[in-house]
C-alpha cells in the first residue's frame, strides 16, 4: 500500500553459483587503462602517427632564428666615418685605399695605419674627388656586390610556404571533422579509478538499509572469492528508485569512491543523438570498454530516458530509442555473457520502464531511496551543517521534526538559505530565527515587502486566515496550528502553516474528514463576516475538491458507492496508453459525482457550524492579526480558550519548537488564479495525497 505523508511534501513508498574469472585486462600499451581518459578516446596504433602541433610552433621559432642570426652576421666591425672627413683624411696622405660600391654609394677602405672603415658617398665619385685620390696616391677600387642565394630564394619561399600552410590546415580541419563523425558512436561515459578521490558512503547521511544492498554489490566486487564459497551470485543490475532529491545519484558517486575496480559514469541522454545508430553503438562500446577493464560497475543515470516500454506512443518499432534499448537489453543478458560487469541505474519515473529492462538477470534488484525520516532527516542536516558555524540556540533536531517530506536536496538547499539570511543580517553564525526564515522562504518564497494592501483587503484577509487557524485548533484530529500571518509571502496574501505532532503514514477518515473543514474555514469566515466571498477560497476548493474525489473513487470511503476503487486522473502518458480512458460508467460517474458534492456539502455545515460556536474567538484572532500580522499556534490557542471557546486535549498547539507545514488557505481573498498546482501556496494537495 503506498503511504501518503502529510506537510509541504509528498513522502510515497513504493507507495548463486559461482561466477567465472574475469577476462585478464589487456596488456599496456594495446588499450586504455583505468582513469586514463574516456573510454574509446585511446589514439591508434601503428607506423602512421601524426606530427604533434607543438612541432610546427618549433620549426617557426628555428626559421626566425635563423634569420636573426643571418641579419646580425651580415654586420662588420668597421670604423664609420663621415664622406666629409673621408676627403680630410685623403688629404693628410692617412687612407691606403678605397673600394667604391656602385650599387648605393658604400665605401669601404683601409687606414694607413691598417684600420678599417666604412662610409657612405654619392653613386659615382665626382671628378673632383678622383683628382684628390689619384693626387694623394690612393687606390680606388669599384665593386659590384651580388646578392646571396638566401637573399635570391627568401622573396620566392615566402609565397609557397604560404600557400602550403593554408593547405596543411585545411587538409587538419578535414581530418578532424572527419574523425568527429566517425567518432560519433564512441561511449560518453566517464571513467573513474580508485586513485581518484570521491564521495564514500561516509558522506551518505542515513539509508542504511540502501547502502547494505549497495555494498554487497561493491563487496562482491573486492572480494569475489568470499561469494564463491557458497555458490552465491551477486545481482548483475541494481536499479536506484526514488524522488527526485533522496541522493540516488549521490550513492552512486559514493559506490565510485568505494569500490576498488573501474566505475564508468553516463547519463541516459548521453545515447541519443540525430543519427541512426548512434545509441546502440554507444552502448556496445560502452560495455566493450568494460570488458576490458575486467570488472567493472557501470552507472547509468536517468535511465527512463532510454528505457522507456517499448511500443509506446507514435514512434513505433523502428524508433531510435527502441533500438538503443534492444541494444542495452542483449548487452546485459544477451548472447554473450558479462561477468564481471554490475550495471546501476537510477530513476524516478520506474513506472515507465520496459518490463525487460527490470526481469531478473538484467535489474534483479530494485532499491527505493525514499524520502527521508526524521532520524535520516537529523544525520542529513549534520552532514550539510559541518562547514557552518551554527549558534549555541541552533537544535538539528528540531529542524528535522519541523520539515517533514523533505528530501536531502531540499534539507540542503535549507542551510544554505539559513547561512544566507545570517550574512545578510550581519552575524558571524547561523541562529535558529535564520533556520526559521529559511524554512519560510522554501516552502512558501520570499516576502514580498513592496505589496500594498487597502486596510478593507486586510481585514478580509485577517478573517481568512482567522476561519482557517480556528477550524484547526478547536477540531479534534487536526493537526496543531504553528504560525499565521497576513504578510504577502510568495504568491501567498496570507498562510495559515500546522505542523502535525507526529509523522503520519495512513490516514483515518476522521482526519480526512477535519483536514476538509480547516480548508473551507477561511471561505466560510468570508460569508459569515462579510456576507460575501472572494476569490481567495480558489485552491482551497480545488484542494478539497480533490481530496474528496479520491476518498469516494479509490479509497472506499463512501458508502454509496462502496469498496471500490476506480483510479485517478493521473498523468494522460505515462509510456502505455496514449489517451486515458476511463474504466466506469456515466451511471457510475454520476454517483461520484454526487457522493463529492455530499461530502463537500456536509463538511461545509460543519465548518459554518464551527465558526458559528466560536465566533468571538474568531474576532480575536483576526484582530491579533491586523494589529500583529503575524501570530503563533499558543497566540491562536489561547485568544479562543480567553473568547470562551473549548480546545481539545489532543490539540495541544505546536510550539515554536515545531516548525510549521504550509496547509493555509492560499494567496489570500483577491489572488487571480491560474492553475490548480500554483494557486494558493497555502492549499497544497490534502495531508492523504493520491497514491
Amino acid at each position: 500500500m503506498t503511504e501518503p505523508h502529510t506537510g509541504a511534501r509528498i513522502l510515497s513508498g513504493m507507495s548463486q553459483q559461482s561466477p567465472p574469472p574475469p577476462p585478464p585486462p589487456p596488456p599496456p600499451g594495446r588499450s586504455r587503462g583505468p582513469g586514463s581518459g574516456p573510454p574509446g578516446s585511446g589514439s591508434g596504433s601503428g607506423g602512421g602517427q601524426q606530427m604533434p602541433r607543438w612541432a610546427i610552433w618549433v620549426l617557426g621559432a628555428a626559421l626566425v632564428s635563423l634569420l636573426l642570426v643571418m641579419s646580425l652576421g651580415s654586420g662588420d666591425n668597421r670604423e664609420s666615418i663621415a664622406y666629409s672627413d673621408l676627403r680630410t683624411k685623403v688629404a693628410a696622405d692617412q687612407v691606403d685605399e678605397i673600394t667604391w660600391s656602385n650599387d648605393g654609394g658604400s665605401i669601404t677602405g683601409k687606414l694607413t695605419d691598417g684600420t678599417e672603415f666604412s662610409s657612405n658617398g654619392p653613386n659615382e665619385p665626382p671628378e673632383d674627388d678622383l683628382a684628390l685620390f689619384r693626387e694623394h696616391d690612393v687606390e680606388v677600387k669599384f665593386s659590384n656586390p651580388q646578392p646571396s642565394i638566401f637573399e635570391v630564394l627568401l622573396p620566392l619561399l615566402i609565397p609557397v610556404v604560404l600557400i602550403v600552410g593554408i593547405f596543411w590546415l585545411l587538409q587538419r580541419r578535414a581530418q578532424s571533422q572527419m574523425g568527429g563523425i566517425m567518432s560519433i558512436g564512441r561511449s560518453k561515459a566517464k571513467t573513474y579509478s580508485t586513485e581518484r578521490p570521491g564521495t564514500t558512503f561516509a558522506d551518505v547521511a542515513g539509508y542504511e538499509g540502501v547502502k547494505q544492498e549497495i555494498k554487497e554489490v561493491v563487496d562482491f566486487l573486492k572480494h569475489p572469492e568470499r561469494f564463491a564459497e557458497i555458490g552465491a551470485r551477486i545481482p548483475k543490475g541494481v536499479l536506484l528508485v526514488g524522488p527526485p532529491g533522496t541522493g540516488k545519484t549521490l550513492i552512486a558517486r559514493a559506490v565510485a569512491g568505494e569500490a576498488g575496480v573501474p566505475f564508468l559514469s553516463v547519463t541516459g541522454s548521453d545515447f541519443m543523438e540525430m543519427f541512426v545508430g548512434v545509441g546502440a553503438s554507444r552502448v556496445r562500446d560502452l560495455f566493450q570498454n568494460a570488458r576490458k577493464l575486467g570488472r567493472a560497475i557501470i552507472f547509468v543515470d536517468e535511465i527512463d530516458s532510454i528505457g522507456r516500454k517499448r511500443g509506446a506512443g507514435l514512434g513505433g518499432g523502428h524508433d531510435e530509442r527502441e533500438q538503443t534499448l534492444n541494444q542495452m537489453l542483449s548487452e546485459m543478458d544477451g548472447f554473450e555473457a558479462t561477468e564481471g560487469i554490475v550495471m546501476m541505474a537510477a530513476t524516478n519515473r520506474p513506472d515507465i520502464l520496459d518490463p525487460a529492462l527490470l526481469r531478473p538477470g538484467r535489474f534483479d534488484r530494485q532499491v527505493v531511496v525514499p524520502l527521508p525520516e526524521l532520524e535520516e532527516r537529523r544525520a542529513i542536516l549534520e552532514v550539510h551543517s559541518k562547514s557552518k558555524r551554527l549558534a549555541p540556540d541552533v537544535d538539528l533536531d528540531v529542524v528535522a521534526r519541523g520539515t517533514p517530506g523533505m528530501s536531502g536536496a531540499d534539507l540542503s538547499n535549507l542551510v544554505n538559505e539559513a547561512a544566507l539570511f545570517a550574512v545578510r543580517s550581519g552575524q558571524d553564525e547561523i541562529r535558529a530565527s535564520d533556520f526559521e526564515q529559511a524554512r519560510d522562504r522554501v516552502l512558501m518564497g520570499a516576502r514580498r515587502e513592496s505589496m500594498a494592501l487597502s486596510d478593507p483587503e486586510k481585514e478580509v484577509i485577517a478573517y481568512h486566515e482567522a476561519g482557517h487557524a480556528v477550524c484547526a485548533a478547536v477540531l479534534p484530529t487536526a493537526d496543531p496550528v504553528h504560525k499565521v500571518t497576513i504578510l504577502p509571502i510568495g504568491m501567498a496574501l496570507g498562510v495559515t502553516q500546522q505542523l502535525p505532532v507526529d509523522e503520519k503514514h495512513i490516514y483515518r477518515q476522521d482526519y480526512i474528514e477535519d483536514s476538509l473543514v480547516v480548508r473551507m474555514g477561511g471561505r466560510c469566515a468570508e460569508d459569515l463576516v462579510f456576507g460575501v466571498i472572494s476569490t481567495g477560497a480558489n485552491n482551497d476548493l480545488v484542494g478539497s475538491t480533490e481530496l474528496a474525489r479520491k476518498m469516494v473513487s479509490e479509497w472506499g470511503m463512501s458508502s454509496r458507492v462502496g469498496p471500490m476503487a476506480w483510479g485517478s486522473s493521473g498523468e494522460v502518458f505515462l509510456g502505455e496508453d496514449l489517451i486515458h480512458t476511463r474504466n466506469y460508467s456515466d451511471e457510475t460517474a454520476r454517483v461520484i459525482d454526487e457522493e463529492v458534492e455530499s461530502i463537500l456539502r456536509k463538511q461545509e455545515e460543519r465548518c459554518k457550524q464551527t465558526l458559528l460556536e466560536h465566533r468571538k474567538g474568531l474576532d480575536l484572532v483576526a484582530r491579533a492579526l491586523l494589529e500583529h500580522e503575524t501570530i503563533d499556534g499558543s497566540e491562536v490557542t489561547r485568544l479562543i480558550t480567553l473568547a470562551g471557546g473549548t480546545i481539545e486535549p489532543s490539540d495541544a498547539p505546536a510550539g515554536d519548537d515545531h516548525p510549521g507545514v504550509d496547509i493555509g488557505p492560499g494567496r489570500g481573498p483577491d489572488a487571480p488564479v491560474t492553475t490548480p498546482g500554483d494557486a494558493l501556496t497555502g492549499s497544497q494537495p490534502p495531508p492523504a495525497p493520491p497514491t
